[in-house]
């Protein structure tokens, strides 16, 4: 029976479980494992950040703004919103398949507004100053 999610430990499965099947996808694998080296402690960081966002605990440091345009500028500025709806899909599915509740819509919509705002913001890095 499935449950909501109610801690660091049901964040870190919900990671955990996407991140198996990004670092699988043909289309956003390639992209994930080309730069993320050391997978058990950028999980641990993706966890704190959802920790943070879900649970308004202050674990997460870092700017994953950054580290996307970084990423956007490394392979020649060819994130689009087909990688984001690929993403958002996998995000939605994997906390379907194990969580039910107020903070999965959260989570949903917490996401669903950080893709929109990274795409945008993507664009906006490419433009020349």
């Amino acid at each position: 029976m499935k449950h909501d999610i109610r801690n660091r430990e049901d964040v870190h499965l919900l990671v955990t479980t996407f991140y198996d099947k990004i670092r699988k996808d043909d289309l956003l694998g390639p992209i994930f494992n080309a730069r993320i080296t050391h997978w058990d402690a950028h999980l641990e960081h993706l966890t704190d950040f959802w920790e943070s966002s879900l649970f308004f605990v202050n674990k997460y440091k870092g700017n994953p703004l950054e580290k996307h345009v970084e990423v956007d500028a490394a392979i020649k500025n060819t994130i689009n919103e087909h990688h984001f709806g690929v993403w958002l899909n996998y995000w939605f599915h994997t906390l379907d398949a194990l969580f039910e509740g107020e903070k999965v819509n959260i989570a949903k919509n917490r996401a669903r507004k950080m893709g929109t705002f990274i795409y945008i913001k993507l664009f906006e890095a490419r433009t020349p100053k």
